[in-house]
């Protein structure tokens, strides 16, 4: 690697680097604390991470101790150097070091794999690299732990919980000031925190994985449920709804028993197995089957709000962004071949639209074939080629993800980027010649003959329950006008205004808002932080000078006081902003 090179904006030096990192944190860790065993240390999209056993528990002054020693040995400048053993040799010498999560590592390694070990001073480690040439290429002033958490080996919740040990590191200080600013200004942000203090929605030990959803949670989903189906109306779909469980068999059918069985939740009904649906394809092809279709039928857009049940590991589960139990906005669209190019342009400019609406930019990914696919290569090859031409038609700028698609076809992925520039893959299309043939679609086609339709499988929101995290988050809690649960507070300065601040409420309330009235006793300065907590978009103080006025004394959140008007005004004002939906 040249030395103009040794940059982050190089992704491969970027990822030498925390790996390395990773390293020198298991290093300062076996330092201070021989006894620890090694589990895996990857580097991640913002840092990097290690996993321990250890009898040490991890306090945040342990921690503390860790980076000091790491940046010890970053000032120690040890070379890195990667060397190879048989096997035979590897097991040998982990077996020696009494590694037993690195001993499980290589019997897990096929047979032909070359096996590496990276080597910094007294420290070596199980590792396919690559890393860089010394550990003083990593700035000790740009590096910090950040935090401790529990995380089962392998993410399975059978196995031993071990201690993970979070950090990052960059190329500079200020780097590392502006990274560790957005994590304390995402910790202000975090979904579940802010599910709670606002009364949106929450998990519970009862139910670990599954969100339940609180009266204000239930005005942002169902909000969002009405733009959702107004936009698919007008993009030309219609609606479905199809069973939660099925038989066991339909699973083996579509291919879902041989690829995703251990992600399922399986029941019986009469001595008969049935499995709790996971995805909606397979429903969506029966649905499909119930009658004979025609060419001129299509392109067939269905739409579907399905629930969906995940049998996640318990150590991946993280508020609404990783669930057991959520409802994807799936939808599948039946065409022909010659359908094919259009139809994922419709997807895009769809997913497009609604993406707007919230302030997101995105990015894209095309994901090419899996080791574990379906189907024919050929067919393959001419599905990826369909997904790029139209990306590249629609000057989409897009990367590859290779391996990355669905067992059943290629795929376009879109990844939000919220105000923090954090990325969540949400939208999907998937471009499928498989599900077809195993379900055995038919159609009528120009020449009286039966031909087999072509499906895109797409979602926009992904999931609804994780949409909502990602808005929360990219909001902090305050939503647009249309989405907030409470659109307008009413507040009295005294009893003499009561009655009219119940005359506004009607009016309101009579014009489509959502509206809460403050009646209480208290200071109009307390009730004012009160509403602002809660982040309600407008707040209106109506005192003797406002009742005899029949105006209202405005405060917006954002802005504060933005002065007294006729109720007319605002009303017409606010469905301005409701109708905008920006």
């Amino acid at each position: 690697m040249s030395e103009n090179m040794y940059t982050f904006e190089n992704e491969e030096y970027k990822h030498a680097y925390r790996h390395t990192a990773a390293h020198i944190l298991a290093q300062a860790a076996k330092r201070l604390y021989p006894d620890t065993k090694l589990a895996i240390g990857p580097a991640i999209e913002n840092g990097f991470y290690y996993d321990f056993d250890t009898s040490e528990t991890f306090t945040p002054e342990a921690v503390e101790k860790i980076e000091a020693e790491m940046k010890k040995i970053i000032k120690e400048k040890l070379p890195i150097e990667r060397f190879e053993l048989s096997r035979q040799e590897a097991l040998e010498f982990v077996k020696e070091q009494g590694e037993t999560y690195k001993e499980e590592l290589i019997n897990d390694l096929p047979e032909d794999e070359i096996i590496s070990f990276y080597k910094q001073g007294e420290f070596t480690d199980l590792c396919a690299g690559p890393h860089v040439d010394t550990t003083a290429r990593i700035k000790a002033n740009a590096l910090k732990l950040t935090s401790c958490t529990g995380a089962y080996w392998r993410g399975d919740a059978n196995n031993k919980m071990l201690q993970r040990v979070y950090g990052t590191c960059f190329m500079s200080k200020p780097e590392l000031d502006e990274h560790l600013q957005r994590i304390e200004e995402a910790k202000l942000r975090d979904h579940r925190k802010l599910g709670r203090e606002l009364d949106l929605f929450a998990t519970f030990e009862e139910g670990p994985g599954f969100p339940f959803f609180f009266p204000k949670g239930m005005v942002v989903r169902n909000e969002l449920v009405s733009y959702w189906r107004e936009e698919h109306k007008k993009a030309g779909y219609e609606e479905i709804s199809t069973p939660m469980i099925l038989n066991e068999q339909l699973w083996h059918r579509s291919g879902h028993w041989d690829h995703y069985k251990d992600n399922m939740y399986f029941t019986n009904i009469d001595d008969v197995g049935f499995a709790i649906k996971p995805m909606n394809c397979p429903g969506g092809m029966i649905a499909y089957k119930r009658k004979m279709w025609s060419y001129r039928d299509f392109p067939s857009r269905i739409a579907e709000l399905g629930v969906v049940h995940r049998n996640e590991p318990s150590g991946t589960l993280h508020g609404l962004m990783r669930v057991r139990y959520f409802t994807q906005d799936d939808a599948h669209i039946y065409m022909t071949s010659e359908h094919i190019p259009a139809e994922i342009a419709a997807v895009i400019d769809l997913a497009d639209r609604i993406y707007k609406t919230f302030g997101f930019s995105y990015r894209v990914e095309l994901s090419t074939r899996p080791e574990n696919f379906m189907g024919e290569i050929e067919t393959w090859n001419m599905a990826e080629k369909t997904l790029e031409d139209v990306l590249i038609e629609k000057n989409v700028n897009y990367k590859i993800n290779p391996g990355d698609g669905a067992f059943y076809g290629p795929k376009i992925d879109f990844h939000l980027l919220d105000c923090l520039g954090r990325s969540w893959q949400c939208a999907t299309l998937q471009l499928d010649f498989q599900m077809p043939e195993r379900f055995d679609l038919e159609y009528v086609g120009p020449d009286g003959e039966k031909h087999r339709p072509v499906v895109i499988h797409r979602t926009i929101l992904g999931s609804l329950e994780r949409f909502i995290g990602v808005l929360t988050e990219h909001y902090a809690g305050a939503f647009p006008l249309w989405l907030a649960p409470v659109q307008v507070i009413v507040m009295p300065i005294t009893d003499r205004t009561r009655d009219y601040a119940q005359t506004v409420a009607v009016n309101l309330e009579n014009a489509g808002f959502r509206v809460e009235t403050d009646y209480r006793s208290e200071k109009i300065g307390f009730k004012i932080r009160e509403a602002q907590m809660q982040k309600i978009p407008y707040m209106l103080v109506l005192g003797d000078k406002e009742a005899e006025s029949s105006e209202v004394t405005v405060r917006k959140r954002a802005e504060g006081d933005i002065g007294a008007m006729p109720l007319e005004k605002f009303i017409d004002d606010l469905k301005k902003e409701a109708a905008n939906r920006r």
